[in-house]
């Protein structure tokens, strides 16, 4: 077939009508999985995204870290819509899996015959206590919102001596090593200006180790070790006071509470599924967050054989990572195109993810495993429990190219 312009809606259009397949999202997964479909020839796709801004995420740790500029990370949304593909630029607001509809702000209602679900997640600010009054004031930021992620490089940039919290919630979140890796980062910066001795670290893990897989969380443990981090496991920031600059850490084995008196906060929020999600009966109801229930193989919903999900909002036993993503696209869109022509899902996921941990300002270590924790190298012949600066010139310099021209495309 060949291509056809790409084809955006304005705000102000109306979109109601029947679409053969509907993609809400035009973030990683959604774009992913719409080019994919238009590269096997499906000719009616249309996306719901009401952004025109579009964000390579992963590359917010190194601009908090001060090795990248913020604008690097964006691109014009609609360069990225795949030709032939119709931009709805509304929000989702609601979806009725057995009307085949989805709610669009402005009061139109979509039809389709096929469903991908790939908003992402939402984070939760109020989820903690004091975070959205503090988030982006004095000495507390996140690398987790655009907006943000500049002001924590500032915030590293001018602590010579005091205290340095940084924090991991309790929930499924995207990228999970993105908490610990801009601790690592700072820690790296304050040692080479010789201030590291003077600085207090403490950073805050809700899981009982630092890694998932022994084998790296034990080079993470020597990490830590290596800049005098506090490593509080098995705890959570369960309230932050700006004005007094005081986090407070619960110990979920003890149940006890500190408060640390902090001189920069990096606070990651809880994070889960968009509300609209939470409230439909595609919402998995083992999951607290509200994620969408989803085949871990087949990546299809189990009650509804014409909706998919994939990416952070996919109820999955892995990590919510943008490699993920890389290897669902591909099966949703082979599924999807199994199912429109009669046939059972051929294809499986079987759970691959990578976390690129940044260890130091020219070192990383790749880990990548599968839903059984087994390691899954895409490069078998590099020890990739040593930290590495190929690995970290690899993040930094080869993957969004990669991104951009290769997984936007549907070609990666």
């Amino acid at each position: 077939m060949a291509p056809e312009t790409a084809t955006p809606s304005s705000t102000g259009a109306s979109h109601s009508g029947r679409h053969r397949v509907a993609v809400v999202g035009g973030g990683t997964a959604g774009i992913s999985v719409a080019a994919r479909l238009r590269r096997a020839g499906v000719s009616d796709v249309t996306l719901i995204e009401p952004s025109d801004t579009h964000w390579y995420q992963p590359l917010w740790t190194l601009v908090g870290g001060g090795q990248a500029p913020l604008r690097s990370s964006r691109r014009p949304e609609g360069s990225l819509i795949p030709d032939g593909v119709r931009w709805i630029r509304r929000r989702a607001l609601a979806v009725d899996p057995d009307a085949r509809t989805v709610a669009l702000s402005g009061g139109d209602v979509l039809s389709y015959d096929h469903l991908v679900l790939a908003p992402g997640l939402q984070l939760d600010w109020d989820g903690v206590p004091g975070l959205s009054e503090a988030v982006g004031h004095d000495r507390v930021s996140s690398n987790y919102a655009p907006e943000y992620a500049p002001r924590t490089w500032e915030l590293i940039r001018r602590l010579r001596s005091g205290t340095a919290v940084l924090t991991h919630p309790a929930t499924p979140l995207k990228c999970g090593g993105a908490p610990q890796k801009i601790a690592y980062l700072a820690a790296d910066y304050w040692r080479r200006h010789k201030v590291l001795d003077d600085i207090r670290i403490v950073l805050v893990i809700p899981d009982p180790t630092l890694f998932k897989m022994p084998a790296w969380s034990r080079v993470l443990e020597r990490v830590a070790d290596r800049y005098g981090i506090e490593v509080r496991l098995r705890s959570e920031m369960t309230a932050v006071d700006g004005d007094a600059r005081k986090a407070t850490v619960t110990d979920h084995t003890t149940g006890t509470e500190e408060i640390i008196d902090y001189d920069l906060l990096h606070a990651v929020p809880p994070q889960s599924a968009p509300d609209w999600i939470k409230a439909s009966p595609l919402a998995d109801p083992a999951s607290p967050q509200g994620f969408v229930a989803t085949d871990k193989y087949t990546l299809r919903h189990p009650a509804y054989e014409n909706v998919f999900a994939v990416g952070d909002v996919a109820h999955l036993p892995t990590s919510k990572t943008g490699a993920a993503v890389r290897k669902q696209a591909p099966v949703v869109a082979g599924n999807l195109l199994d199912v429109m022509k009669g046939r059972a899902p051929s294809h499986r996921y079987d759970g691959y993810t990578s976390c690129p941990l940044v260890t130091a300002r020219d070192r990383m270590l790749l880990a990548e495993f599968d839903y059984d924790l087994r390691p899954a190298p895409t490069f078998p012949l590099i020890n990739t429990f040593k930290e590495r600066r190929d690995m970290w010139v690899f993040k930094r310099y080869v993957l969004p190219p990669v991104y951009w021209h290769g997984m936007m495309t549907g070609r990666l």
